[in-house]
């Protein structure tokens, strides 16, 4: 049975796009959740065949927000272990790498 599991949309140190916020930046939202992708990529690999990681819209009151997800099969034992793998070691800040993919 497929199954989602959300991280957020940058590591949790690190400050990201707020939605309702005046100064909030879809385009930069996007950038944040795709950098954050990549390096929890090279964190903790490729996704397990039929697991994807990817970004997530959810609605809120001040309009949509994104989340940065695993897609995956709850009944493949590889696909698992990643999924909550990553959730139980997720990265406080920005590598090296996703700080010059983002311009910081």
């Amino acid at each position: 049975m497929m199954n989602f599991e959300t991280y957020s949309c940058t590591p949790c140190n690190e400050p990201c796009q707020q939605v309702g916020m005046p100064d909030y930046d879809g385009q930069k939202a996007v950038a944040e959740c795709k950098a954050f992708i990549h390096q929890l990529r090279r964190q903790f690999g490729e996704e397990p065949a039929g697991a994807q990681l990817r970004i997530k819209t959810f609605p809120h009151d001040f309009g949509s927000y994104l989340e940065v997800c695993i897609i995956f099969d709850e009944e493949v034992e590889e696909q698992v272990n990643y999924a909550y793998g990553i959730e139980g070691a997720l990265p406080e800040d920005w590598d090296d790498e996703a700080k010059k993919e983002l311009g910081l």
